[in-house]
């Protein structure tokens, strides 16, 4: 199987309930220069080198993904940009736009690296960013991130919009901490020319805290801001999960993620590869497919086609995600940041 010549655009993969499979997520590393307190513990214990897959081999899993329909490839981590020598596998994937196999090759960071890496990554193909950014005060930003500062992330994204990018801020909607900054975030970034989609925090591996004090509705976030601005239903979709309105007074986009509020699943078009290898049909179960395990056993590409076919075989329906005070643990044990966000 030549991967490398242009294609026929591949049937799509199909599932179980007739969604067709088109957007890989790919965490290239569960490593990460912050410790946000929605996503991990403090003190995090990473996954020995042995277990990730290479690079070489995440080029291989991503290549047969593209040959059987996936459309839009979006790296993620963990950090993605912390990973060594993680360029070479961008510029590498690259060449599937080249071709025509893929139409978006995408990345989500938390801006910490952007300002090394952002002129390399347009030139490799990426167009589009997502930035994660919870506030704009350096303080708060600090206590959410535990390790970060907001100057470095800032200066990546200026560095990012410089290059060319289009950046997309995501904010994870947290009660009682980044609440009534929300409309602040959602005025700066469609001043500087940003979308923005705010995120319910998600019921994912042990953070050394309380879910439910986090946990806030964006139905509720939704309601609170429909009374400050109009908000214009909109049809536009960016292939993930966000449902989008035009906010009238400022022209910029405001995108909702909501997990716990509103289902997103009967549309879902996704999987997800985590660094070790392992297949997720769905974020919020367990059931995984190792694909790491077919290819260091030398597996053909029609033996890795036929392993990925096998786990879409198995996506399914939905998630179950639950945050109340009777559900105080995680929905699934794995971390957010192996998962890939």
């Amino acid at each position: 199987m030549d991967l490398d010549r242009p294609l026929k655009a591949a049937p799509p993969m199909i599932d179980p309930f007739g969604r067709a499979v088109t957007y890989l997520r790919v965490s290239v590393t569960d490593r990460c220069d912050f410790r946000c307190v929605y996503c991990m513990s403090e003190h995090m214990n990473f996954l020995p080198k042995p277990e990730l897959l290479t690079l070489e081999e995440l080029d291989r899993v991503c290549s047969a993904f593209i040959h059987k329909g996936v459309r839009k490839l979006r790296l993620t981590g963990g950090e993605p940009l912390v990973r060594r020598d993680v360029m070479t596998l961008i510029k590498s994937l690259g060449r599937h736009l080249d071709i025509g196999a893929l139409d978006e090759l995408t990345l989500t960071t938390n801006g910490s690296q952007l300002a090394r890496h952002a002129a390399d990554l347009h030139a490799a193909g990426i167009r589009r960013i997502n930035v994660s950014l919870d506030t704009l005060k350096p303080d708060l930003f600090a206590e959410i991130t535990r390790w970060g500062r907001l100057p470095q992330v800032l200066d990546g994204i200026a560095a990012a919009k410089r290059a060319g990018l289009k950046i997309k801020i995501n904010t994870v909607a947290l009660k009682g901490v980044n609440e009534a900054e929300i409309p602040a975030l959602i005025e700066w970034a469609h001043g500087e020319g940003h979308d923005i989609t705010l995120i319910e925090t998600m019921p994912m591996g042990d953070i050394d805290g309380d879910r439910t004090d986090q946990y806030l509705p964006l139905s509720a976030v939704r309601r609170t801001l429909a009374t400050r601005w109009t908000l214009d239903e909109m049809h536009f979709r960016t292939g993930g999960p966000a449902r989008y309105v035009r906010v009238k007074e400022t022209g910029g986009r405001l995108g909702f993620i909501t997990p716990l509020t509103h289902n997103f699943c009967e549309s879902c078009n996704r999987v997800r590869l985590t660094c070790t290898g392992t297949l997720y049909m769905c974020l919020g179960q367990d059931d995984a497919a190792d694909l790491r395990a077919a290819v260091r056993a030398g597996a053909s590409d029609d033996r890795l086609s036929a392993a990925i076919d096998e786990a879409i075989s198995r996506k399914p329906k939905g998630h179950d995600f639950i945050i109340d005070r009777d559900h105080n643990r995680p929905a699934v044990a794995r971390h957010m940041s192996l998962t890939g966000g």
